[in-house]
């Protein structure tokens, strides 16, 4: 294969995204990468002011979209195929933290952020390989964390780690599914990224100081560091890859 076939297969024109939680952070940088590799994306997120925003700078379209509505996200996905004619790639980025002791996290609590990182994915990802199934092609990439496969430290956040966990596994269940319908499912894992989501607990001396002292490469990601392990699980640069979890955390979980 010659140079720029290689690279060629990283590409993503004529293909339609739909990324989660994408009107700031990580996900409005993963729109933005995937964008740049030639794709129709679609904002998709719950709050119309800042997705229209991130649409309309991206040169993109925008979907509203509560994830943990599974009626509202079945009919956000129908809006999708009927204004763009198909989907090929869902990037469940949608996600919430909660910093409590498990002893003093209430049944709401815990819940909530079930509700979005898990139920969320699950939710989405169904919908999505609806549409998918249909034309047996598809990719789905999941954000999880490297949250899913350790207990974090200092910050107590059980609710976060359970359900980033269950996202890692219920990612290889539907890649397992779903392969026999030309459906691929996969996951990244980031460590600690410098996002308004990880802001307040930089500023907490302690915290970072674990976290920077923790990681191997002595930093937090930026957002768009996260985009190309994205763009490589979206496209056919990845084509015989499915059910794997890429660890994007600076070696954090090697020590």
């Amino acid at each position: 294969m010659s140079t720029g076939s290689t690279l060629d297969a990283f590409r993503l024109d004529g293909d339609v995204c739909v990324v989660t939680g994408a009107a700031q952070g990580i996900g409005f940088s993963i729109a933005k990468g995937l964008r740049e590799a030639g794709a129709t994306v679609v904002i998709a997120d719950r709050d119309e002011t800042l997705g229209q925003r991130a649409a309309e700078e991206l040169g993109g379209s925008f979907v509203v979209l509560d994830v943990t509505d599974s009626s509202t996200v079945d009919a956000a996905f129908d809006t999708v195929v009927a204004r763009h004619g198909k989907l090929d790639v869902l990037v469940n980025n949608a996600g919430i933290v909660k910093n409590a002791p498990a002893l003093e996290t209430d049944d709401a609590a815990w819940r909530a952020v079930l509700a979005v990182n898990l139920d969320g994915v699950f939710y989405c990802s169904r919908s999505a390989a609806r549409h998918m199934v249909r034309r047996n092609s598809g990719r789905i990439v999941n954000i999880a964390s490297m949250s899913g496969s350790i207990a974090n430290k200092p910050q107590p956040q059980a609710s976060y780690n359970a359900s980033k966990a269950g996202v890692i596994h219920l990612t290889r269940s539907l890649a397992a599914e779903w392969a026999a319908h030309g459906v691929r499912v996969n996951s990244i894992s980031p460590g600690y990224v410098a996002t308004e989501l990880t802001k307040r607990g930089f500023e907490i001396e302690e915290w970072r100081k674990v976290w920077i002292d923790g990681t191997p490469m002595a930093r937090m990601a930026t957002p768009e560091e996260i985009a190309p392990g994205v763009i490589f699980l979206a496209s056919r640069a990845s084509a015989f890859v499915t059910g794997s979890d890429l660890v994007m955390d600076g070696g954090y979980t090697v020590w």
